[in-house]
């Protein structure tokens, strides 16, 4: 094994994250013929092929996908080890970073999150990544760096920290006759029609269940995938949506949305940040977390 470095485990992470070997050449800033010559030495080193052509793209084998977390965690070890610091120095640093973001802050936490990264940390590039991605083989495997929002669920490996908590509240166009009501009864909400929001298309929810418990249920005529698309059909086709009172109180009123408590007890929503620990001491990662928490604070201090 003496024939081994450290530049085969970049170039795995790299392969791994590409999916092709130019890709990953571009990635490691080097040529394709070296790259095309680091996957030989890992299939002779490995004793497997390990990517496998498909289409235009390379596609991990089973023994790949085995090792994949722990070169991940090995590779960025070895940033953070090696990194100089003045490559920490987030005004310098050049470095892209995957988040994944819950869909009800896509309209206000994200603007403000680029536009403070934008400020402080030029070049610096974020790729946003739709919740649709399960968020802990994701953080695993190094698909994301960091998610935003709803992080309640994760397994014990991976490392969380709280930022906030929300209410939902509804959300009506001020054409709507629940516009000017001043108190709404769980009657009248149940009466309306309703926008639901679920990725997988279930219309049923949390409210659906606490109205059942009343012996009421409402009619839901549409059910869309994003916070965005539900508050668009809430202007313009007459619908109630539901959103965050704090934080998505600016995204509807620029849509000229009234909101009015949800005449329900539902809990509060806690939002948080989750991270792999392969992370959780790569200086320009925890810089990172820094500016989020400051963000979202801000934010809400903003709103309240």
């Amino acid at each position: 094994m003496d024939n081994v470095d450290l530049n085969l485990i970049r170039g795995f992470d790299a392969l791994l994250t590409e999916g092709s070997v130019t890709g990953a050449a571009e990635r490691l800033h080097t040529s394709a013929p070296a790259m095309s010559r680091t996957l030989g030495r890992l299939r002779r080193v490995f004793g497997d092929p390990l990517f496998v052509r498909a289409g235009r793209h390379l596609v991990p084998t089973a023994r790949a996908l085995e090792l994949s977390s722990e070169v991940r965690t090995i590779a960025a070890r070895a940033r953070a080890l090696f990194e100089p610091p003045q490559h920490a120095d987030p005004a310098t640093a050049v470095r892209a970073f995957d988040l994944q973001i819950s869909d009800a802050l896509s309209m206000t936490f994200t603007p403000a999150l680029l536009q403070d990264l934008r400020n402080s940390a030029p070049g610096l590039t974020v790729r946003l990544h739709p919740e649709s991605m399960e968020a802990v083989p994701a953080l695993r495997e190094g698909l994301i760096d960091l998610e935003i929002g709803d992080v309640s669920r994760h397994e014990r490996e991976i490392e969380v920290e709280a930022l906030a908590a929300d209410v939902f509240v509804a959300a009506v166009h001020r054409s709507h006759p629940l516009s000017t009501s001043r108190q709404v009864t769980p009657e009248q909400f149940a009466a309306a029609d309703h926008v639901a929001i679920s990725r997988s298309g279930r219309a049923y929810g949390p409210i659906d269940a606490h109205l059942a418990e009343l012996g009421l249920r409402r009619r839901v005529v549409a059910v869309v995938p994003t916070f965005a698309e539900s508050l668009h059909l809430a202007q313009r086709a007459g619908l109630v949506c539901m959103c965050p009172a704090v934080l998505g109180r600016r995204a509807a009123e620029a849509l000229e949305l009234t909101t009015f408590p949800i005449p329900l007890t539902l809990p509060a929503a806690d939002i948080g940040m989750a991270w792999h620990p392969r992370n959780a001491h790569d200086r320009l990662h925890r810089w990172l977390r820094t500016r989020v928490h400051a963000v979202m604070a801000r934010e809400l201090a903003s709103e309240n």
